[in-house]
């Protein structure tokens, strides 16, 4: 069955990929970003790109108004936008902080809060919420990129209970390391935090694990995640965890069942 689809975060990466691929198997597939222009290819494929700041109220209702009035309807809302925010907690300024938690935390809230009255009435509605393998573990310098994305592990959970009455279904995506614009935007974040940190060290061998995994073999493609919604959106009975991506599985595995201070030492030793 075709169905009705919006993607948030689909300039590039994983929502791109992924809107590609949805397209090609004849989905009707709304795609929104801040960054329209970048998007154009996906209106060229058949697609739907609309401008959309997953932060401002006003971007997104109009958004939701529109698809409503063009198709009646929303069957699958995967919440994708976000960013990694990078830098000691002593370093990081808290105003940046906060906008790191309102889109990658308050940005998945709005635009539910927004679709789901329309999938109650429909009785039926898929929401899809990216998390990470970050959600369930945690790397030094994370701080507020883990905490969001541990957030959306719990928000997630919630969600999942309470519209469980409606037919709606909640799927939690944990990807690992994927090839996207994560480590540029990385790097980006600590090329602002002043060169005298006290952290400097423990940044430099993290920049140096994010540059050679962007030229080795360290992550997988976005690909996959495209691979693994077009399963979840196929699905009448989706998994609540999917996890898929470079580490994904083996990382999670080791915080659950070795304990903080074994996991610390393993974390710390790749340092």
């Amino acid at each position: 069955m075709k169905k009705v689809i919006l993607i948030t975060g689909a300039s590039s990466g994983m929502g791109k990929e992924t809107a590609k691929k949805l397209i090609n198997e004849g989905h009707t597939v709304y795609t929104v970003a801040r960054r329209i222009d970048q998007m154009q290819d996906l209106k060229s494929l058949g697609g739907f790109p609309l401008q959309m700041d997953v932060t401002k109220e006003d971007d997104i209702r109009k958004v939701i108004n529109t698809i409503i009035g063009k198709e009646g309807r929303i069957d699958v809302l995967w919440n994708n936008a976000g960013y990694g925010l990078y830098g000691s907690v002593e370093d990081v300024p808290l105003d940046e902080a906060r906008k790191q938690m309102e889109v990658n935390v308050f940005g998945i809230a709005a635009v539910s809060q927004a679709v789901v009255p329309y999938m109650r009435q429909a009785k039926s509605g898929l929401i899809i919420n990216t998390s990470s393998m970050g959600g369930k573990m945690y790397f030094p310098m994370g701080a507020w990129y883990h905490a969001s994305k541990h957030a959306v592990e719990g928000l997630s959970d919630c969600m999942r209970l309470e519209l469980k009455q409606f037919n709606i279904k909640v799927v939690v995506l944990e990807p690992g390391f994927i090839a996207t614009e994560f480590g540029s935007v990385l790097l980006e974040n600590f090329s602002r935090i002043s060169g005298e940190s006290a952290y400097k060290n423990l940044m430099d061998k993290i920049i140096e694990g994010t540059k050679k995994a962007a030229q080795g073999n360290g992550s997988s493609k976005s690909s996959v995640i495209a691979d693994t919604i077009s399963k979840i959106v196929d699905s009448r009975s989706p998994k609540t965890r999917y996890r898929v991506g470079k580490f994904a599985i083996p990382m999670v595995w080791m915080r659950l069942y070795l304990g903080d201070k074994l996991f610390d030492r393993v974390v710390m030793s790749q340092m």
